[in-house]
């Protein structure tokens, strides 16, 4: 008597769960499913094994995604019992055509039993075969829609339909899955932008938020459309004219809000975040720089970007130039003002704040509104002694030499401080 393994399973009469078996043996370490052989190992036969033969392999072929039969091999032993035997795939999950990549489709063998895959294997699976590049792994959601896309691409008048989809990255180059690149530009896109208004500098009193979902083009197009409304106008007379000027420029905010949208980690779930105060704007977005690259490197305009597909595609509906170019014009565009653009990033965030330009000039009556009272002492130093020392700067904050470090650099990214010299000779002076 034989029994089921890992590897072994039984089967006394086909029935469709042979798919899960197959499925299973296919994402785990391959095995063998016997037709005609009850559970406890006896070989009860098949009446028509011939007919029965057609209709398993007729069924493999066209109830598993994606093709596993080059992994399938079949055989008929004693003239009554099918013998199939299942290699581990390359091309993994593989899951049911009717159910899709989700655990009720995508099945492990697990000791003797065929078991749904977890999300997260499901996931692991997709990388392993896919690689590390989220936007060209198969999106797990397969049921998606396209018209906020399609309307973009008619906008900007480039073509968009199901021929392209291949083109584009919106399905892989072996098959007619989509990409995560797919989901991100589709309706059902899970990805949003939160933005919030505070009432203080310190973003501590709370005025209003929105949260804006779907496409990511649909997220540009009402973001961009709700932070026009938060950037207000001030006007002011020169002699008889009217001078009116607003608290951002308008490219700016654009450049701004497609750099987070472009260039954001979307391996993972949370939200762009942009926060609006009467001094700045920030927007923040998951995933920091990639290896080798530099806040100043970003600065001058050095770019690598993180979703390539992505990003040729807004190049194509020539919403970004080319790479780099958006930091380099935000930084153009404040040239003349005396508070200039910062840009912060950790391991796993990127932050870009924009300084009000209306507010930067009430700050000349002002400058509490956008420099700190450690600021504000350093540059009083420097007023009266002319520089300031790395040295000075901790004696004179009471602070130690990684803050000291830290302040200035914020400094001199806002414009404010220049360095000359370095090492021991380094000093600090006015812009």
């Amino acid at each position: 008597m034989n029994y089921e393994t890992e590897n072994i399973e039984f089967k006394a009469q086909f029935a469709e769960d042979i798919y899960k078996e197959v499925i299973a043996f296919a994402n785990t370490d391959g095995g063998v499913v016997y037709v005609g052989i009850d559970n406890d190992g006896n070989a009860v036969g098949l009446k028509n094994v011939d007919q029965e033969y057609t209709r398993i392999t007729n069924g493999i072929r066209d109830a598993i995604m994606p093709d596993v039969t080059m992994f399938v091999r079949f055989s008929i032993q004693d003239n009554k019992v099918v013998r199939i035997t299942v290699s581990e795939g390359t091309n993994k999950p593989y899951y049911l055509k009717g159910k899709g990549l989700k655990p009720s489709g995508v099945f492990v063998r697990q000791g003797t039993s065929s078991v749904p895959a977890s999300p997260e294997q499901i996931r692991q699976m997709i990388k392993e075969s896919d690689g590390d590049t989220f936007e060209e792994m198969r999106s797990m959601e397969q049921d998606l829609s396209f018209d906020a896309a399609a309307n973009a691409f008619k906008k900007y008048g480039v073509p968009f339909g199901a021929e392209k989809y291949r083109a584009l990255g919106i399905t892989q180059k072996n098959d007619e899955l989509f990409t995560n690149l797919a989901l991100i530009i589709s309706d059902q896109c899970a990805h949003t932008t939160k933005v919030a208004v505070f009432g203080d500098d310190s973003n501590t009193v709370f005025k209003d938020n929105k949260e804006f979902g779907g496409s990511v083009f649909t997220q540009l197009e009402d973001t961009f459309n709700y932070l026009m409304l938060c950037n207000r106008t001030q006007a002011t007379f020169k002699g008889l004219e009217r001078i009116e000027k607003q608290d951002y420029p308008e490219e700016a905010l654009r450049e701004a809000l497609l750099n987070a949208l472009v260039h954001r980690d979307y391996s993972f779930s949370g939200s762009i975040i942009i926060n609006v105060n009467d001094a700045r704007m920030e927007f923040i977005s998951i995933g920091g720089l990639l290896p080798g690259l530099s806040t100043e490197d970003i600065r001058i305009g050095i770019s690598q970007p993180r979703n390539k597909n992505l990003a040729e595609m807004f190049h194509r509906l020539r919403l970004i130039e080319s790479y780099g170019t958006g930091i380099r014009r935000i930084y153009k565009l404040y040239e003349n003002c005396p508070v200039q653009p910062v840009i912060e990033a950790t391991p796993n965030a990127f932050k870009m704040v924009l300084p009000n330009m209306n507010a930067v000039s009430d700050a000349v009556i002002k400058p509490e509104t956008l420099i700190t009272p450690q600021m504000k002492k350093v540059l009083d130093y420097i007023s009266e002694h002319g520089q300031i020392t790395d040295e000075a700067i901790q004696t004179l904050l009471g602070i130690k030499k990684t803050r000291a470090f830290d302040l200035m650099k914020q400094m001199r990214n806002m414009g404010l401080i220049r360095v000359v010299g370095r090492g021991a000779e380094k000093q600090y002076l006015m812009k």
